[in-house]
């Protein structure tokens, strides 16, 4: 992972950085940082690198070729296009680049391309500045025009905002295709002109809806800058299955019980739920593989320490998408090496932080609500007490393994003190309530500084892991949040359908820009299994009703395949556990107590409260 970044002037001076401090990208990237200037007769360019080292010889950004061509690439490369486990897929991905012999050439090596993936790319003999971000937009790329010739654009992976002004010239740059910019033409304009190359999908003769392009962000903002080109660039998934049934299946369990446990789940498995499943694992596992195995160790034996350290952490509530994560990986790291849990609570208080009734957690067996009662701390909220759970389902899986349960306590003012610093810079250009209380859980669980209970003893413990895992990617895909059972529940499968693939049409710009900024902060790299793209591939050929069953009770029907998988890996109460949402879970919905709605503006995240 990197930070990355590039500012363009439409004259022929050399560019003055107008981004002052580099600290947001230099935490990106703390393993190397470098500069390099691009000068033309009419135009000027800046670039700038900063790595985290993950895979092969370290290897600066920006690289540069002899022919002046400049990359910088903030990716990883997990399959399609052939990148050997001891080489770097920066210095590969530029060889591919630089070889190119013309646009299609790009737009086909792009679309090969399987991993999370943000590059900008310098073409000296044609003057075209090439940038974009991975289909569904997994790593964090932002742009911002400016007023003058001498700052015409900026694209960077974070920014700085020390100005008033920045949080409303800076904005993602839209995962819907990639963007090139003719300097040359430009420098003649006096003005930033951008030509969109847009996703399409390859969609198969007997499909109706043949010629489906992938969402469009609106360009209205940008209707003078932007032409969307004729040609395309092929998606590297296959579009949804949208096949209706004429009828709706008949469920044997109670719709809208409370309380449901693996039992009732197991009842409902038929052969070919299993075999479903059983695919789905392979191809989740394989995902999974990928993301864990390219680190550095030797013959699977770490060489940080003597003591083994984690290479490998997982955000962590006890919630299915995180257990079956767990197991996942527990299948492809080193069985000597330690997998970090990260599990992330904000301090309640008053009436919060009193024992609650057992029926106030969500969890689907007596014994959870037997246990929810032991625990009687502040930081004793929901994901808390399904962690310690889940973390007992996976020491029964593998009690040779050494899971590192990391509990992460965030006090009231800890959270405004770093929200203020860091935080809310991070989070920007996006500023709702919704973002702000995700953004600070995941930037304190992906910090990983906590305790950890070791032979019986409490201490101090920072997670050493540059990879974190994350499941985001399995709700938006399998139905698990309520409004895709309040959309089923008006208008049938027809309706869930469209709800589904609105979801991964906007993921790249409601959640993966803004955590893939806020983990990197860290010098940790986001990786995301269920958005791998064999994965999406998979589950789209799916008939929605195999993979998720809304006339199903909640806690069975919603991510019904994947709790069907859960079962299969030898994972019992967690696979029953109801769709929590992170915010809730974790209690930072209650730590503000105001009447704020999740769509609201954040005024915690405003520049006057931010200085």
């Amino acid at each position: 992972m990197c930070g990355i970044c590039c500012m363009v002037s439409l004259t022929a001076d050399t560019v003055k950085p107008y981004i002052q401090e580099y600290i947001n990208l230099c935490r990106r990237g703390p393993n190397s940082s470098h500069q390099l200037s691009a000068t033309d007769n009419l135009y000027s360019c800046f670039f700038s690198g900063h790595v985290l080292h993950l895979r092969g010889q370290l290897t600066p950004q920006p690289l540069q070729d002899p022919n002046g061509n400049i990359f910088l690439w903030n990716g990883e490369i997990f399959g399609g296009v052939d990148v050997p486990d001891i080489d770097n897929d920066t210095k590969v991905m530029f060889q591919y680049m630089a070889s190119c012999d013309n646009d299609c050439d790009i737009f086909s090596l792009l679309s090969k391309v399987q991993g999370p993936w943000a590059f900008i790319y310098y073409q000296k003999k044609t003057h075209d500045l090439w940038f974009g971000r991975d289909f569904f937009g997994r790593r964090s790329l932002l742009w911002r025009f400016g007023e003058t010739l001498e700052e015409a654009m900026c694209l960077t992976s974070v920014a700085e905002l020390h100005c008033e002004a920045d949080d409303t010239q800076w904005q993602e740059v839209p995962a819907s295709g990639i963007f090139k910019c003719n300097l040359s033409l430009c420098a003649e304009l006096k003005l930033i002109k951008l030509t969109l190359y847009p996703w399409m999908y390859i969609v198969q003769e007997e499909h109706t809806d043949k010629g489906q392009k992938f969402v469009i962000d609106d360009f209205e903002r940008y209707a003078s800058k932007i032409t969307l080109a004729d040609c395309r660039i092929i998606a590297p998934v296959t579009p949804m299955n949208r096949k209706i049934p004429e009828s709706l299946p008949v469920s044997n369990c109670r719709a809208h019980s409370n309380r449901v446990g693996v039992d009732d789940l197991k009842m409902l498995i038929t052969e070919v739920h299993k075999k479903n499943a059983e695919s789905f694992i392979r191809v989740l596992s394989e995902a999974v593989r990928r993301r864990v195995f390219c680190l550095p160790r030797e013959h699977g034996v770490l060489t940080s320490d003597k003591e083994n350290m984690a290479n490998v952490a997982i955000l962590f509530s006890g919630g299915i998408d995180s257990m079956v994560l767990a197991a996942l990986a527990d299948r492809h790291i080193p069985s000597k090496e330690p997998i970090d849990l990260l599990n992330v609570a904000f301090m309640m208080k008053g009436k919060n932080a009193r024992v609650q009734k057992c029926n106030k957690y969500p969890l689907p067996s007596h014994q959870y609500d037997a246990e929810a009662a032991k625990y009687c701390n502040p930081f004793d909220v929901p994901d808390r007490i399904t962690g310690r759970l889940g973390l007992e389902e996976l020491k029964t899986l593998n009690p040779n393994r050494i899971w590192n349960f990391v509990e992460i306590n965030v006090t009231s003012e800890e959270l405004e003190q770093m929200r203020q610093q860091r935080i809310s810079q991070l989070i920007q250009p996006l500023d709702t309530v919704l973002d702000d209380s995700i953004g600070c859980a995941v930037w304190f669980a992906a910090r990983g500084t906590g305790m950890l209970k070791c032979s019986g003893e409490t201490k101090p413990y920072t997670s050493t892991s540059k990879v974190v895992l994350t499941g985001i990617g399995a709700d938006e895909q399998l139905a698990g949040y309520s409004r895709h059972r309040i959309k089923f529940n008006r208008e049938s499968y027809k309706g869930l359908l469209e709800e589904l693939s609105m979801e991964l049409g906007r993921i790249s710009s409601r959640n993966l820009g803004r955590d893939d900024r806020v983990i990197g902060d860290h010098g940790k790299e986001a990786r995301f299994p269920f958005l791998d793209e064999n994965v999406v591939s998979f589950l789209n050929s799916l008939q929605v009703w195999e993979k998720a069953d809304l006339t199903l009770a909640r806690g069975l029907g919603e991510k019904f395949i994947l709790r069907v998988a859960a079962v299969l890996l030898g994972l019992n109460n967690s696979s029953v556990l109801p769709k929590r949402a992170m915010q809730f879970g974790s209690r930072i919905a209650k730590m503000e107590n105001r009447n704020e709605k999740a769509s609201d503006k954040c005024s915690r995240l405003q520049p006057d409260v931010a200085q």
